[in-house]
């Protein structure tokens, strides 16, 4: 693991010492129920989780702080409501995002820690960094389009 990456999106204050961005506005497309709210998605508590609700397209949408470049995503889904297609958009923007597909990443239908390394294109990432990073989820390994997530971390510069 590079050590120059810090954590972008730790809101638990006990990592602060770790994550420079601690104020992230997280939106999500849907949650099934409160006790699987959004907020479980960064509590770095293995027991809790975010879930949603059935249907096609569903996202997770971060807004950072400050400009930065995502270097790399990790994300522990529930085995059996895995996103195994996952679009991610960024943008300049955090006011009035204006997306655009940055790559795609392809989750194994697993109930395990999944990282994925992400490839700075240039003629497809903002040269001055981005304020906000969708994560869309274009198919899922549930019959319904359930995403379950445990853990989510994305790791970067900051600029």
């Amino acid at each position: 693991m590079d050590n120059s990456y810090v954590s972008l999106i730790s809101t638990n204050p006990q990592h602060s010492s770790n994550s420079v961005l601690t104020n992230l506005a997280t939106r999500v497309s849907s949650t099934l129920e409160k006790s699987t709210g959004k907020k479980h998605l960064t509590d770095s508590n293995p027991e809790t989780c975010w879930t949603s609700r059935e249907g096609p397209g569903q996202y997770i949408h971060l807004t950072f702080e400050k400009p930065a470049i995502p270097k790399r995503i990790t994300i522990i889904f529930q085995g059996g409501f895995v996103g195994t297609k996952c679009r991610i958009e960024v943008s300049e923007s955090s006011d009035r995002p204006e997306w655009q597909t940055w790559t795609h990443i392809h989750p194994e239908d697993a109930n395990r820690r999944q990282t994925f390394d992400l490839i700075i294109h240039r003629d497809r990432f903002p040269g001055e960094g981005i304020q906000s990073m969708k994560l869309v989820f274009e198919e899922s390994s549930d019959f319904y389009g359930r995403i379950t997530i445990y853990e989510l971390k994305i790791e970067g510069l900051l600029l």
